[in-house]
């Protein structure tokens, strides 16, 4: 188990305070996930994690690789018109990629709705890419926005098999320097034993959303397990210094099944504590400061 990172840079505290001490921050890092959230504050969660991610870095990048409306109708649980409406409008450059037509259109008009930059503003570039998240990326990583020193963060909200392993490869490898690319993956526990038995003709593609292999292992273990598995995987394999799960239930309350874990990949001391910051402002406000321990750490 790594040792605990003090925070005490002035940017990450100044999100804090109401916390009396930079002590008081620091357990936050350490807290026992207890709170889950529901489905519907997918978009929530990642709006007011971006919040406090550009409050800290004045900047950055947005890429979201299955971004449009999941349920056009409930507008709420959009992730991508969340992020691009939220303020401060830090973000400066937006990858908006989606397979299917219709949702590009739907992207296209969300773009189109933007108010005008105010002054005083950084000038801010939505890019709307239609097709394949797997094939595009490489596209998006060359297109020479995403700099070892600009601040980046990759939406990957699929939902089951749709990520493939090598994408996420080349999100996790992109850099050479500096912080990789922040990740928030979601990974379908709940529908992960069903879609594999349904696509027995189809392995090719379990497989190559695994990105190995030995993905029949996966029919034997329990949704927690296969989340340890994936989670280890980001550290070991793709180097993050944290990834952290957080549990998305059926129901209100933290009632019903896990239907996701949203794994958060990053290997920014900051990151773990906004993380859980944003978790918190995303279903009730803080209560109460526990120490214990946290996947990840």
């Amino acid at each position: 188990m790594a040792a605990k990172t003090p925070i005490r840079d002035t940017a990450t505290l100044e999100l804090f305070t109401d916390m009396e001490t930079p002590e008081q921050v620091e357990v936050i890092l350490l807290r026992n996930l207890r709170h889950p959230i529901w489905s519907e504050h997918k978009a929530r969660l990642s709006e007011k994690y971006l919040y406090f991610f550009v409050m800290v870095t004045k900047h950055g990048t947005y890429i979201d690789g299955f971004a449009g409306p999941q349920e056009p109708e409930k507008v709420e649980t959009w992730s991508a018109k969340r992020v691009l409406e939220s303020k401060p409008r830090f973000l400066r450059n937006f990858f908006l990629c989606e397979l299917d037509p219709e949702k590009v259109k739907a992207l296209e008009a969300l773009k189109a709705e933007q108010p005008p930059r105010q002054k005083k503003e950084a000038k801010r570039e939505v890019r709307i890419i239609q097709g394949d998240f797997n094939e595009k990326v490489d596209d998006i990583l060359a297109s020479g926005v995403v700099t070892d020193k600009e601040a980046t963060f990759a939406l990957l909200d699929q939902r089951t098999f749709e990520c493939q392993w090598r994408t996420v490869e080349s999100l996790a490898r992109h850099k050479t320097s500096g912080n990789k690319i922040e990740l928030f993956y979601f990974l379908a526990v709940k529908w992960l034993h069903r879609s594999m038995a349904g696509m027995q003709v189809n392995e090719h593609r379990i497989a190559e959303w695994w990105g190995r292999d030995d993905w029949p292992v996966l029919k034997g273990a329990s949704q927690q397990q296969i989340c340890d598995l994936v989670r280890a995987r980001f550290i070991s394999e793709l180097g993050y210094r944290y990834a952290i799960p957080f549990p998305i239930w059926e129901k209100e309350g933290g009632e019903g099944s896990v239907m996701y874990f949203m794994i958060h990949s990053s290997d920014h001391p900051a990151a773990p504590g906004l993380m859980w910051r944003a978790y918190d402002q995303a279903i009730h406000p803080l209560r109460q400061h526990e120490q214990a321990s946290l996947p990840g750490f």
